[in-house]
This record gives structure tokens, sequence and C-alpha cells, in this order.
């Protein structure tokens, strides 16, 4: 049995997850979708990563990146790696991409500021 909380919504259920073979109980869930969560944590969690890569831009030395979806857990480790390797050499706006499709995982790295868009000017 493993416990979890919830993070879809407000309740932040307090929940136990039972495997029994191929079966997959959840209780304490209050609504379907920390049922769902539970179940998808249990078989195939995925993550959010929010991040900097270095910029050659001496007044944003960082720019602030996320993933465009989310990510396979066990991946993290791996993009976070991909995302150091990263040096900003030219303006770019918030949304713009920053790696394609990174690791193949078909996501993509995204700038999350616009801060850039006036260097250069």
């Amino acid at each position: 049995m493993k416990e979890l909380i919830c993070i879809v919504c407000p309740n932040g259920c307090a929940m136990e997850v039972s495997t029994e073979g191929k079966n997959i109980s959840v209780m304490g869930n209050k609504c379907p979708k920390g049922e769902k969560f539970a179940i998808d944590e249990k078989t195939n969690p995925v993550r959010t990563i929010c991040s900097t890569v270095k910029t050659v831009f001496p007044s944003v030395p960082v720019l602030p990146v996320r993933v465009s979806a989310e990510i396979p857990k066990s991946r993290i480790f791996d993009v976070m790696g991909e995302i150091g390797k990263v040096l900003v050499v030219k303006p770019i706006g918030c949304g713009d991409v920053v790696i394609s499709n990174v690791l193949g995982l078909g996501v993509d790295i995204i700038a999350t500021s616009g801060i850039l868009k006036t260097e250069g000017r």
C-alpha cells in the first residue's frame, strides 16, 4: 500500500493506493480526479520542470524556462542535463522554444519570460 496526497484540486485528499495483480484500488479520494491522479502516479508518474538556462547577456545572465508538457518522472535528471547544456545567444521571447523535442519526448523547453526581447536593441 502506498499513501499519497492528491495535488489535483484544493481538497488535498490523503489517499491509500493498493495494488493486487493488475488491479489498483484507491481509497480516500473525494472526487474522480483523485482516483485518476493516484492510478497515474502508480502506473506512469509524470512531472513538470521549471528551471533556468544561461545566456550571453550580462544584464540577464539566466532565463527562466519550463517544459511545454509533463514528462515521465524517470526522465527528470536527463532533461535537466539537457537544460544545463543550453546557452542562449540571441534575444527570445516568452513561449519561444529553447530546446525542441527534448530527448525525443515530444516536449519542448520553452522560455517563460520575455525579458530578453529588448536585449541588443
